[in-house]
């Protein structure tokens, strides 16, 4: 690389490693865990409250059926509860249960475990540093995308 820092090839650089990394934490499987779909679904009923099926599926870009088949299996669990919209009765409104709380923070909390591993045993004092420091530049970078 030149003097001049080359974005195009930082940008690939960073979806690639990026990528991968999300590829092998979502790899990993936990016991009882949540499959993609349902933690998908879960984490934006976590971030926007109550919410409609259709409204899930569109946010996800799944078809109305599959979202349904997946909070179907939540609410059995009682992950999700179904209740009428206060302001349209005809609406059905999904939200997260307490138990469906905890297991999205169970998911959560796995995860960063298995990270927290994977960098106590593998990254030098120096290299966690600038793991460290790179996290908020990461989170800064999402945001302007």
């Amino acid at each position: 690389m030149s003097d001049e820092l080359n974005t195009s090839e930082i940008a690939t650089a960073l979806l690639t490693s990026i990528g991968a990394l999300l590829r092998r934490v979502r790899q990993a499987r936990v016991e009882g865990e949540l499959t993609m779909p349902e933690r998908a679904a879960l984490s934006q009923m976590d971030r926007t409250g109550p919410t409609t099926s259709s409204a899930l599926a569109r946010q996800e870009q799944i078809t109305a059926q599959a979202m349904g088949a997946t909070l179907g299996g939540l609410q059995a669990r009682g992950l999700v509860e179904r209740s009428a919209d206060p302001r349209d009765g005809r609406r059905v409104l999904l939200a997260l249960t307490d138990t469906g709380r905890q297991a999205l923070a169970d998911k959560r909390g796995a995860r960063t475990e298995q990270v927290a591993r994977a960098l106590a045993d593998s990254f030098t004092p120096q290299e966690l540093e600038q793991l460290a420091a790179a996290a908020p530049l990461l989170d800064r970078l999402a945001q302007r995308i």
